[in-house]
């Protein structure tokens, strides 16, 4: 094992009956880092991450941190924390008494684990709120006091089981900067599951991309939305969601034609075989509307304004979404030209779905 990875995760396989969930799980955490693990609902992080914390046992493979197989370990002598979804506070204790209730099992003195308590208490902002009851905090108060209990075990890892997901649009942004700036403050090593890949870009240093029990691929979350291993990665990381069109590969290897409703044609910069059949991949962002020289031409279906940027969505089967700033004349029904730079057009296979 290795002396920098404080979580270590070898061949991890779980199953439940013939279900087969997660499969050949290799993931390794080094000290410090913030790492996240994302996918759709079914693909199996919740259970990886339980699965390191104790509350789910394991098929085969090694569990590890800090260099201790903990495999057969209970959840309690791992030394991890994990904050839930649903907070999980004893709604008859006060804030300080969530905040003391593990020092106190474990046989710390009052005054001790109250000391503690005011310290955590400090970091998180809750000094105000000790003597409150859960009933009489909000859902962001509650996080608080949540990540409070966890930090003030001091633990190996901390592990996150989609925290935000029963908090509002504004505070889910608002707690993601607290999270990660508590991570930052404290040192610590962090695995967060989340279905919000946005959370995960922006939270993360490491991003693990799960599908369907397996890592589909796994990087900087640069790394994912610059470099996607397949389609489903080139998929899920990114928003908008990237833009998929089938096509083929005409006889001169160096263009594509489009199956839209009506075909159109894309230059390569590269060959490839002629007739090779493939999903062409475009960013919103990276589709340029322009006047001349368009290298495809949609129809506006639909315009949505946000504010600072503009939304327009295309009639065609598939339909094409671009992204631009501010806003224009354009308007549902006209004709626009669009442009993509050959450096943000992604070819996937369409049998294996891998990046060409």
């Amino acid at each position: 094992m290795s002396d920098v990875n404080q979580i270590e995760l070898k061949n991890i396989n779980k199953h439940y009956g013939d279900f087969h969930v997660l499969k050949d799980i290799n993931v390794y955490i080094p000290k410090g880092q913030f790492v996240a693990l994302v996918g759709p609902s079914g693909c199996g992080k919740s259970t990886l991450l339980r699965s390191i914390a104790g509350l789910e046992s394991i098929s085969s493979g090694t569990i590890s941190i800090a260099d201790n197989v903990m495999n057969n370990l209970p959840p309690r002598k791992r030394d991890v924390a994990m904050v839930f979804q649903s907070y999980a506070l004893y709604p008859h204790m006060t804030v300080l008494d969530n905040l003391t209730y593990s020092l106190r099992v474990k046989g710390t003195s009052k005054l001790e684990a109250n000391t503690a308590a005011l310290d955590v208490a400090r970091v998180v902002g809750l000094s105000e709120l000790l003597k409150r009851y859960p009933r009489e905090l909000s859902g962001g108060q509650r996080q608080r006091v949540a990540m409070g209990r966890a930090i003030i075990r001091n633990p190996k890892a901390f592990l996150f089981d989609e925290p935000l997901s029963n908090l509002d649009a504004s505070l889910r942004v608002h707690m993601r900067k607290e999270i990660r700036a508590l991570h930052n403050r404290l040192g610590a090593t962090s695995v967060y599951v989340t279905h919000d890949q946005i959370e995960a870009m922006t939270m993360a240093d490491h991003i693990v991309v799960l599908n369907g029990g397996e890592v589909s691929q796994q990087g900087s979350p640069m790394e994912l939305y610059e470099k996607p291993a397949n389609k489903f990665v080139a998929g899920f990381i990114g928003s908008p969601a990237m833009n998929f069109v089938p096509g083929v590969v005409n006889p001169d290897g160096k263009s594509i034609t489009l199956e839209y409703d009506k075909p159109q044609i894309i230059s390569l910069e590269r060959t490839l075989t002629p007739g090779q059949k493939l999903d062409v991949g475009m960013r919103p962002e990276h589709l340029e509307i322009c006047n001349q020289n368009a290298d495809i031409d949609v129809c506006i279906a639909m315009k949505e304004i946000t504010g600072p940027t503009s939304y327009y969505i295309s009639n065609t089967t598939p339909e094409l979404t671009t992204v631009q700033s501010g806003t224009s004349p354009i308007v549902a029904g006209d004709v626009i030209g669009l442009k993509i730079k050959q450096e943000h057009i992604f070819l996937f296979d369409q049998i294996t779905g891998l990046t060409l």
